[in-house]
């Protein structure tokens, strides 16, 4: 069995999403930092909201990523895997799932990179996600 890589960190999402093909640092939801493919976001740094609070104190995290799966599968999948990953209400009918920056550590980099390049390659072209995967 292989060593599994170094565990991830908050830093390495912009990283990873950096080194993806045709990817771009942009804005949405007002002011919101947003790694785009072609115009299409696929990772969002959401903003302190109410539908997304500490159960035990009742704060609203900060610290929160939105990762856009390609497809409700695939959210159900990772959400149901033994990781941080999670869903709220308000992603009820929405392929996003959520994370905490502050709980990648529970996973490893390679996995946060799987995770990220599914996400990347649920919106980009389909011509451009085979280039990059080599096919």
């Amino acid at each position: 069995m292989a060593p599994r890589t170094r565990r991830a960190r908050a830093s390495d999402v912009d990283e990873i999403a950096a080194a993806l093909p045709e990817t771009e640092l942009g804005i949405s939801w007002g002011d919101r930092p947003t790694w785009k493919v072609r115009g299409k976001g696929f990772l969002l740094y959401r903003m302190p909201h109410k539908t997304a609070v500490d159960p035990d104190t009742g704060e609203m995290w900060d610290d929160l990523l939105v990762v856009f799966m390609p497809d409700m599968g695939a959210k159900q999948a990772l959400v149901e895997a033994d990781n941080p990953f999670f869903t709220i209400h308000h992603f009820r009918s929405n392929p996003g799932v959520l994370v905490r920056l502050s709980r990648l550590g529970e996973i490893g980099r390679d996995e946060l990179e799987e995770i990220i390049t599914e996400a990347w390659a649920g919106k980009a072209p389909k011509r451009l996600v085979r280039e990059h995967f080599g096919e």
